[in-house]
């Protein structure tokens, strides 16, 4: 399988290499000095502790026309660069491509349909947290590697059945979905949540679950949410707010979400995707969020970063 990863930031690069490793032919998109590292000496992915999980060379270019149409397009760039890096991939879309985004949220398959259409875009969520420590070296934390796609119509396609089987030829859990609107929800209910009290409260999820008023705010959170995609017609599962506690609860207390972490550093912020994407959709829906609007409007002047 041919495959195109758009962006070699941690998410991209720790799923491409293994991907690679599996045996797909696997070409990077990059930029800068990155680039520059991935051509001239490879990539690296390391560990919490700074052990070298692998290495290799691999294909980085800054041009998608040097690779040509492929059979996957996995798109792993934040969601504020996603329409531009979608409209620009038009030289590796083929008649059979797909386009897989693995961008937080519910809306990128929308946002990518809008900016170039034609190709099909799957569905798709990651878990695993890494970040480009420096040009062409990944630190990855944790050993969670995870992935579920499928079309979004439910059914298993040749491209989707072949990378689910790249992906168990790589070590890399989940894989291919029948369900994947209802794991996107899912995964929304407690990213956007977390993530947003956490960076409301600037507290990792050991302080948000231990003080009770907080606590009671995240409950509110995931049920929004949950309410919101059943009215969207998202089959959720009736216990999916306590559930997703429940998961709040196994986590290290020292836990932050990524939001937290880019806020903390003055970055720029995917809110508009999690909690404005909730606040959005639960107008359109009928349904009420105030938890979410709250925590849109305590976040929303620190979206495009430290002034």
């Amino acid at each position: 399988m041919r495959i195109a990863i758009i962006g070699a930031g941690g998410v991209g690069a720790v799923f491409g290499a293994a991907l690679q490793q599996a045996g797909a032919e696997v070409a990077f998109v990059a930029r800068g000095a990155h680039l520059q590292a991935l051509q001239t000496r490879g990539l690296t992915i390391r560990d919490q502790a700074g052990a070298t999980l692998s290495t290799g060379a691999v294909t980085a270019v800054d041009d998608p026309a040097a690779i040509g149409p492929v059979d996957l397009v996995i798109l792993t760039v934040k969601l504020w660069d996603l329409a531009a890096a979608a409209a620009a991939i038009r030289p590796l879309i083929g008649p059979a491509t797909l386009v897989l985004p693995l961008q937080n949220g519910v809306e990128a398959a929308d946002i990518i349909a809008a900016a170039l259409p034609g190709p099909e875009v799957l569905g798709g969520v990651a878990y695993v947290s890494a970040r480009i420590e420096a040009p062409g070296v990944i630190r990855q934390t944790g050993t969670m590697r995870s992935l579920a796609f499928g079309h979004r119509n439910g059914s298993a396609g040749e491209t989707v059945r072949a990378l689910d089987a790249l992906c168990r030829a790589a070590g890399i859990k989940g894989g291919a979905s029948d369900r994947i609107e209802a794991v996107l929800w899912e995964k929304l209910t407690f990213l956007a949540s977390v993530a947003g009290v956490g960076s409301a409260t600037r507290q990792p999820i050991g302080v948000m679950r231990a003080v009770p008023e907080t606590r009671a705010l995240l409950a509110a959170a995931f049920a929004e949410i949950v309410a919101v995609g059943r009215a969207r017609g998202v089959a959720l599962a009736a216990d999916l707010a306590e559930r997703t506690m429940a998961t709040v609860d196994g986590l290290p207390e020292v836990t932050r979400s990524s939001m937290q972490q880019d806020l903390e550093a003055g970055g720029r912020l995917e809110l508009p995707w999690l909690s404005g994407a909730v606040v959005r959709l639960g107008a359109a829906a009928g349904v009420p969020t105030p938890a979410h609007a709250a925590l849109l409007g305590v976040l929303a002047p620190y979206v495009e970063g430290r002034r």
